[in-house]
């Protein structure tokens, strides 16, 4: 059996922005419907997404992008993808993590399996203080941010840097991301790897539970 779950935490533990248009329009004054990208939901419909899909450019432009276009929206001049997601979740963080994720983190955790965090941008797009608001997160005995290390997965070292960090070897892990080029390179590895649908979060988080002998009840 694995012994350690190591979850990316935007669209795996928390929602997707594309699943919270409502949410983003509630909190900024913007009127029902206005924000009409859906990525991974409607890919035909959101060209940008498709060409951070392909490679053409990287996760970290694709939100850059619409961070300004909403900024603008507001008559505003946003820098960062921090400022979005403040201003979009900030209030209410709890309201967008999945019920699943917390569900799968309780039934992991109850039953010893070993939780980490590898994520490109938790501090990045949240924010700092964001994590002291997050109870969830208290379950995690470490989180590797690339905020900080600088080194972006499918980068090996990222990687390697959270197997460190557990003391862990490749293949005593589970690695669960949304994004295909995350898990190749975790693959690659030699970690065990869940390739987690947006759509269908619970059938996601019960592949990775089986990994450990656990059923997502």
């Amino acid at each position: 059996m694995a012994q350690a779950l190591v979850l990316d935490f935007g669209g795996v533990i928390s929602k997707t922005l594309f699943e919270t248009h409502d949410l983003t329009e509630r909190a900024l004054g913007l009127a029902p419907c206005t924000l009409k990208w859906l990525g991974p939901f409607a890919p035909d419909s959101d060209p940008l997404w498709t060409a951070m899909q392909h490679g053409e450019i990287s996760e970290r432009d694709y939100w850059l992008t619409r961070s300004r276009e909403v900024g603008r929206m507001l008559g505003e001049d946003w820098p960062d993808m921090e400022t979005f997601v403040k201003r979009a979740r900030g209030a209410e963080p709890d309201t967008v993590i999945r019920p699943e994720a917390e569900r799968a983190i309780r039934i992991a955790a109850d039953a010893g399996v070993r939780l980490a965090i590898l994520s490109n941008e938790l501090d990045l797009f949240y924010g700092a203080d964001f994590r002291t608001r997050l109870p969830v997160l208290a379950r995690f005995e470490t989180i590797v941010d690339a905020t900080h290390t600088k080194i972006l997965k499918p980068d090996p070292r990222a990687y390697q840097g959270v197997l460190e960090a557990l003391a862990l070897d490749a293949d005593d892990c589970v690695f669960v991301d949304d994004q295909r080029r995350n898990i190749a390179g975790a693959a690659a590895c030699g970690m065990r790897t869940v390739l987690f649908d947006v759509r269908t979060p619970a059938a996601s988080y019960r592949e990775a539970l089986r990994h450990f002998g656990l059923q997502f009840d």
